[in-house]
């Protein structure tokens, strides 16, 4: 049986609704009365609207992500049990919420590198994306200051092999 492929505003409302929330668009797309995640990508290339409005949800949806992270940490109901010897750590609910928070910052780094990535890796660019250019101003700057530490370090070195021989 065929899935339900009309666009309607109101179609789109709801799905951009649901991605605001931090739902992926896989699993709206697997309700009944949804399409499927090529004909909602296919309506974005055809609805320019839609196409903004899906980056905008998408990007709510990454904030309530990491929301969802701190309430899951916060959240301390289950991670106790009491037990004849008293209070103890429930290893299996602590795992689970540990798991859910490193789950969703995994996708967050995936899906919006530029906000959530792993700021460790810092790649640069030039202008519109390219290398980085620098000018022979620059560059015989900087070979002047390679050129001055290597002298001085020359210089100490020659002076530290002249005191030995004195």
């Amino acid at each position: 049986m065929a899935r339900k492929s009309t666009y309607t505003p109101e179609l789109a409302a709801e799905i951009c609704e649901r991605l605001s929330t931090g739902e992926p668009l896989a699993v709206i797309c697997r309700d009944d009365h949804m399409p499927g995640v090529q004909t909602v990508s296919d309506w974005s290339r055809v609805h320019e609207d839609l196409a903004v409005n899906i980056a905008r949800a998408r990007d709510i949806g990454h904030d309530a992500l990491a929301a969802q992270c701190l309430e899951i940490s916060d959240n301390e109901t289950h991670d106790w049990v009491m037990t004849k010897k008293g209070m103890l750590t429930n290893e299996v609910a602590v795992g689970r919420a540990k798991l859910q928070i490193w789950t969703r910052l995994q996708l967050l780094a995936k899906w919006n590198p530029k906000k959530y990535g792993d700021k460790q890796s810092v790649e640069l660019t030039g202008a519109d994306g390219g290398p980085v250019q620098i000018s022979d101003t620059e560059r015989a700057a900087r070979l002047a200051a390679i050129t001055a530490i290597a002298r001085s370090r020359q210089a100490a070195q020659d002076d530290d092999t002249f005191a030995g021989l004195v």
